[in-house]
Order: structure tokens, then C-alpha cells, then sequence
């Protein structure tokens, strides 16, 4: 049986799994994020799969500080989850996330997101430039949005109509 807080992580990596692609719909914006990653002696795929897992770190964490269930998770502001992708400690991104993923790419990405954190030096300042890109992108696409203040559901939905997994 899945638990609440299993299903709210979930909707949160659904976000990070959907943010990339909806940012490329002009894709002259994944040529230049490569090349910040390149740029930054970060792999490309590497990378855009750390910015995947800091977006579901950050929403994850803000939805807990809320206490947002699952279903609650559509009306978090796209705008508070970028604050939180800079604001938040690394510490404040890894707490309360469940014990086991359903997708062990998650595991591995929160494993690796650790090791960087506790690492620091080099690390610490990739997840630095990693959260700037993240902040970005969520920005970005609040500043698509039709609506004065987007929402994870928002993006949800935009997503769907775009065609992206769900």
C-alpha cells in the first residue's frame, strides 16, 4: 500500500521528470543550459539529471514545511519552489524523504545529490550552479504562465496538453 508521503515524493519527481522538457519548448534554452553545464565541467546528462532530482528535493521539501499532502501538491506556487531551490540548506532538502523510492533512478540521484552535499568543495559548488540552473528554469516557466501565480499544477497540466508522459 502506498502511503501519502510515498505519493507526494512522487508528484515530486514527476515535476522534476517533466521540468527540462517543458523549459525546451524553445530549444534554443537546452543548447545554453548545455552549455553552462559544459561550461562548468558538469556532464550533461549528469547534470540535468541532478537538476530533475533538486527540483523533486525542493518541491518535496516545501510540501512538507506546508504539510501539503499529495493532492494539495498542485497548489504550490512554482515561485516558492524556486526560492527553496537556493534558499534551502542541502540538509533541509534531504529531510523527511521516504525510507525507499519506487524508482531506484530516484535513489541513486538522492544518493549522488548526498555525496555532493557531504563532499563539499568542488561539489558543493556544482549543486550551487545546479540550483541557480534549476531556479532558472522554474522561473521561466512562471514567466510563460498566462496566470499571475503558476502552480506545480500549472506545470502539471501544461505538461499533459504537451503531450509528456504522465
Amino acid at each position: 500500500m502506498t502511503s501519502d508521503h510515498d505519493m507526494l515524493w512522487r508528484h515530486c519527481s514527476h515535476l522534476g521528470r517533466i521540468l527540462l522538457p517543458m523549459v525546451d519548448q524553445e530549444s534554443w534554452r537546452r543548447a545554453r543550459r548545455h552549455e553552462n553545464l559544459q561550461a562548468w565541467g558538469i556532464d550533461t546528462a549528469a547534470g540535468e539529471r541532478m537538476i530533475e532530482i533538486f527540483t523533486a528535493l525542493a518541491a518535496h521539501a516545501v510540501a512538507l514545511d506546508a504539510s501539503l499532502s499529495a493532492a494539495k501538491l498542485e497548489a504550490l506556487p512554482l515561485k516558492v519552489v524556486a526560492d527553496a531551490a537556493t534558499g534551502k540548506r542541502d540538509y533541509e532538502l534531504l529531510a523527511g524523504l521516504p525510507d525507499t523510492f519506487a524508482d531506484d533512478r530516484d535513489g541513486l540521484a538522492v544518493n549522488v545529490f548526498r555525496l555532493y552535499a557531504y563532499k563539499g568543495g568542488q561539489y558543493n559548488h556544482r549543486l550551487t550552479r545546479l540550483s541557480t540552473e534549476l531556479r532558472h528554469a522554474l522561473l521561466v516557466l512562471a514567466e510563460r504562465a498566462p496566470i499571475l501565480l503558476p502552480t506545480c499544477g500549472d506545470v502539471f497540466r501544461r505538461a499533459a496538453e504537451a503531450g509528456l508522459p504522465q
